[in-house]
């Protein structure tokens, strides 16, 4: 055996070396990409379950709070811009302004001390509050997720993969109201 076979056979080595390592990289996006569309799905769920709430919720204030007409309308043309919206960013979107309606509808329970005792209303409340945490814990999944794709996609040497098949970084779902972000002050 020649020192020109050993080069060939070392070549040929490295060569079949870099194709497993590109395989297995590819088969790791197409998992991660996967699980994000998978955590997504498993949000929407959720969000479509408080979609569903919110009509209800918003009927049992109209009856105690028939004047609040214009709140209520906020609530529901946020509610179906969050439901159709097609795209992640617009899923984002629609849920930022569903989440400040909904703000506007428990502060007008407030003000209504036979609304807030209406058992109708507590348990719709308290069937939100409980959505809400499994939508909390939904977007928790899927951001740990999309941050898992997103470090990927951009360290080397899979960012090499990720460019040549066009794995693009996906959008995490965060709160864009900076409101939302202070700090919440409790006084007694």
């Amino acid at each position: 055996m020649g020192t020109v076979s050993i080069v060939l056979l070392i070549i040929v080595a490295v060569i079949a070396v870099l194709v497993i390592w590109v395989i297995a990289a590819y088969n790791g996006f197409v998992r991660l990409r996967n699980m994000v569309e998978e955590a997504f799905s498993t949000m929407d769920v959720y969000l479509k379950k408080r979609y569903d709430l919110i009509p209800n919720l918003v009927e049992t204030v109209k009856g105690y709070a028939a004047h609040e007409s214009g709140t209520l309308e906020k609530v529901v043309q946020a509610r179906n811009m969050a439901a159709s919206a097609t795209t992640i960013e617009g899923k984002i979107q629609g849920e930022n302004a569903l989440q400040g309606t909904l703000k506007s509808l428990f502060a007008i329970a407030e003000a209504y001390p036979d609304l807030k005792a209406n058992t109708n209303f507590l348990d719709l409340q308290a069937q939100l509050q409980r959505i809400e945490d499994e939508i909390a814990n939904s977007r928790k999944y899927y951001n740990a997720i999309v941050k898992e794709f997103n470090t990927k996609t951009e360290v080397f040497p899979s960012n090499i993969v990720a460019g040549i098949f066009n794995f693009r970084r996906k959008t995490l779902f965060e709160v864009n109201d900076e409101r939302e972000r202070e700090a919440v002050r409790v006084a007694f």
